[in-house]
């Protein structure tokens, strides 16, 4: 059987991302009954760091872990990558070694260049262009708190960066109603507005708005999501984008424009005062801590579809 790789959203076929859901959802009630599993005993994983991580790092590591398996982390500073290596060199030796590869980098054509070389199924933790990830365990909390991901409106506030990118995919892919407020000089692709629109109308349903007005897309919603302004690597732009972002702040007077319960969303890290505010991310409308455990159970039923016994 030919491997399977997951490098963005659309590498799960949408048919399946129910199950995947629910394999999560078990895995997660089954922690807390300390249940244990070994669908990854005698099998190593490499995750390999061109990005410092936190939550990408950790929940990887623990949940190899938890499935029997065994991690090796990598990262660029560690490995002969920082020397010059080629990524597809780096490819063909840890797929002789280990089982998977998880990457955290920085262009898109970095992960895609080491699945075409590299025999193992590779996971793509992070790149620059997608986030899939991240907002399938977003998915995943949406639906534990409103018991469905379809029929919701949902609000993406900020940059249009890899997150957003990744929610696009998920609005084409689900047909999910998704609007986007970002300032002039920051927005997505057009391109995958485009194709994710088009997904959206083989599928019958969905809908994908680009506003300006932070207002205008949160109104209805019943998910916000934003990020901070400056990812990694765009740190010498970080005052630059603080003016492009002004009144981009997701705060108490902003989601009192979204409808009623509406939920809040954060990937991490954050920057309270900047693109989200204290009042909201630690308040009753955030979601961001489940949102953040849930990393952990949603990958390691990635882990388990793609190299699970």
């Amino acid at each position: 059987m030919a491997k399977q790789d997951f490098l963005t959203l659309s590498s799960v076929p949408a048919k399946d991302w129910g199950s995947l859901w629910d394999r999560a959802a078990t895995l997660k009630a089954e922690r807390r009954r300390g249940v244990r599993h070994q669908a990854l005993a005698g099998k190593t994983v490499a995750l390999v760091f061109e990005k410092s991580s936190t939550r990408t790092r950790v929940s990887f590591e623990v949940g190899v872990y938890e499935l029997g398996g065994h991690a090796v982390v990598l990262s660029s500073a560690g490995s002969q990558l920082a020397r010059g290596e080629p990524i597809e060199d780096t490819a063909r030796v840890l797929a002789g070694y280990c089982h998977a590869i998880m990457i955290r980098t920085f262009g898109q054509e970095r992960v895609e260049t080491l699945a075409r070389m590299a025999d193992v199924p590779v996971i793509n933790g992070l790149s620059d262009q997608h986030h899939p990830c991240q907002v399938a365990s977003d998915l995943l909390t949406v639906r534990e708190h409103f018991g469905e991901v379809a029929g919701l409106r949902y609000a993406w506030v900020g940059d249009g960066n890899n997150m957003a990118a990744s929610w696009i995919e998920a609005a084409g892919l689900l047909g999910l109603e998704l609007a986007l407020a970002c300032p002039e000089g920051y927005q997505p692709d057009a391109s995958m507005i485009a194709a994710a629109r088009a997904a959206q109308t083989a599928l019958g349903r969905g809908s994908i708005t680009l506003v300006t007005d932070p207002r205008r897309a949160v109104a209805g919603a019943q998910v916000i999501s934003t990020d901070v302004w400056a990812s990694m690597g765009q740190e010498a732009e970080a005052l630059a984008r603080q003016t492009a972002f002004a009144g981009y702040c997701v705060d108490e007077a902003l989601v009192a424009q979204a409808a009623p319960g509406a939920r809040v969303l954060h990937c991490l890290p954050a920057h309270r005062g900047e693109e989200i505010s204290g009042g909201v991310i630690d308040g009753p409308a955030s979601l961001v801590w489940t949102q953040a455990e849930n990393r952990l159970h949603v990958q390691k039923a990635i882990l388990e579809r793609l190299i699970g016994a």
